[in-house]
């Protein structure tokens, strides 16, 4: 068969952009090898539930005059301890002791094949990871999926909470009991074993930021787009849907009215991220993941609470507006001054 000049070109202009791509991919193994943090990366071991486990964690020193404060940085289930990078250089210029660990499951730590996931686990993981490092009261800031768990911590282990961040928390709505329908482990595992990079990006796009994309969030879709593409797929895909299970079917929000350390929520306004959205019934999914008006409830639940709202950003504020994100967040850490809770009467 000839092919005319015509139909040739048509045919390299096809193929070649997807060869290009295809070389461009980045590939990383399940723990996230070969994907550079902006800082030395250290592991904490652990025995949890029968096996050896380790959790990824940066410690980064204050720059300059210390204040002698800690802050921990918990990430959202579509995120990384790297995702703080711009946070953590705010935070440690500005004198306080920066703690941003990998959840186990998540990015560089542990995928364990049997695991079971819980907030609570997680949260007790964290503890003894800041206890085998000297780290008895730190202020915890918790963004999307870590803000579930910081509230769990804070909740957990207030002795050892200055105060809380929720950043974005998903979880300020029950989604079960709004009506969504409930997901096997065995149907979240099939739909993680589909990501890439273009579903990730296409997510995060209409979800995350409003619709808008801006070229530096490629990076962080290209981080987690790339343990998808490697040879541990199986495993990351397994450990992020036993994740996705925990979420759904651990909500926290009942439990605010019990926090007892200074709470602050900055919420990005623009998001509207719901688990499980794509299950629910069409009416109910257009009222599910209003942050708006989620946070305004949120921060009537909790007592005393601070809410900062940020009209033109979305699910990420730390990623879109890093500046703005990171003077809003040390404004916060200074008007609470650390609390002796040994001297507050129990509730």
């Amino acid at each position: 068969m000839r092919y005319r000049p015509s139909s040739i070109a048509l045919l390299l202009a096809l193929v070649f952009p997807l060869a290009v791509f295809a070389a461009q991919q980045p590939t990383y193994g399940p723990q996230l090898e070969d994907f550079e943090y902006p800082h030395p990366v250290q592991f904490f071991t652990l025995e949890s539930q029968r096996q050896p486990l380790v959790m990824a964690y940066l410690d980064v020193a204050p720059q300059g005059e210390a204040n002698g404060r800690t802050v921990v940085l918990m990430h959202g289930k579509n995120f990384c301890a790297a995702t703080w990078e711009s946070a953590i250089a705010a935070l440690s210029a500005a004198g306080y002791r920066v703690i941003a660990p990998d959840q186990v499951g998540f990015c560089k730590s542990s995928k364990p094949e049997r695991y079971q996931f819980s907030l609570a686990q997680l949260a007790g993981n964290t503890h003894a990871l800041l206890q085998s490092i000297g780290v008895e009261r730190a202020a915890i800031v918790g963004h999307s999926m870590g803000g579930m768990l910081a509230a769990r911590y804070a909740l957990q282990y207030p002795q050892a909470t200055e105060q809380l961040v929720m950043v974005n928390p998903i979880g300020l709505e029950d989604w079960r009991a709004e009506g969504v329908p409930w997901r096997s482990v065995d149907a979240w595992y099939g739909n993680e074993l589909k990501t890439s990079s273009e579903s990730i990006r296409k997510y995060q796009q209409a979800v995350y930021y409003g619709g808008q994309w801006k070229p530096e969030y490629d990076r962080w879709v290209d981080m987690l787009a790339g343990m998808y593409a490697g040879a541990g797929k199986e495993s990351v895909a397994w450990n992020q849907a036993l994740a996705s299970d925990m979420i759904f079917n651990q909500p926290v929000l009942y439990e605010f009215p019990r926090l007892r350390v200074p709470t602050t929520l900055l919420i990005g306004q623009r998001d509207r991220t719901a688990i499980g959205k794509d299950l629910a019934p069409p009416e109910l999914a257009k009222q599910l993941g209003d942050y708006p008006q989620l946070g305004q409830r949120a921060a009537r639940l909790i007592p005393n609470a601070n809410l900062v709202e940020f009209n033109d950003l979305g699910h990420s504020p730390q990623v879109e507006a890093p500046e703005r994100f990171n003077a809003a967040l040390l404004q916060t850490l200074q008007n609470h001054a650390p609390i002796d809770l040994k001297q507050q009467p129990a509730t």
